[in-house]
């Protein structure tokens, strides 16, 4: 499994999000939104509109902000398993 994450500098959430990734030894790539315009711009693209940071995805699918993480790791999404 392989993660994006678009972020802030300064956004709780996203270290949280971060952490869980880690935590549950998931690869991901950041990109700080707020620090690079094209990377913002990609980010409502790919969101379709989300403005708001993190905006996580997992492969090519789309997961959301980090309480969505956090339901698909409770629903067992995130367990890596199959590496």
């Amino acid at each position: 499994m392989k993660a994006k994450i678009y972020s802030t500098k300064i956004c709780p959430y996203c270290v949280r999000a971060k952490m869980l990734l880690e935590k549950r030894e998931i690869d991901y790539v950041e990109y700080k939104v707020d620090e690079d315009h094209t990377k913002y711009e990609e980010m409502l693209k790919l969101s379709n509109g989300r403005q708001s940071v993190p905006q996580i995805f997992i492969g090519e699918k789309h997961i959301g902000g980090y309480d969505d993480l956090v339901d698909l790791d409770m629903e067992g999404g995130l367990d890596n398993d199959d590496e």
